[in-house]
């Protein structure tokens, strides 16, 4: 799955990011992109729980479909 995070602008932003997925699912696998504010996720979890996660880190995502 695929999510815009707009206020993600560095690396602080994205361990914090990276840190909130794996609150949900520890062995998923994020890849972000930081120059486009976009992530890539790996998970078992719904997208719903991730996007949950991040909201509640203060990083609300805008998900790709």
């Amino acid at each position: 799955m695929q999510f815009d995070i707009q206020n993600m602008s560095c690396g602080g932003c994205v361990r914090s990011v990276t840190k909130a997925i794996q609150s949900v699912d520890p062995v998923a696998k994020v890849t972000p992109d930081l120059s486009n504010r976009k992530i890539v996720v790996l998970s078992e979890q719904s997208r719903e729980a991730i996007e949950a996660a991040l909201a509640k880190a203060g990083y609300p995502a805008i998900p790709h479909r």
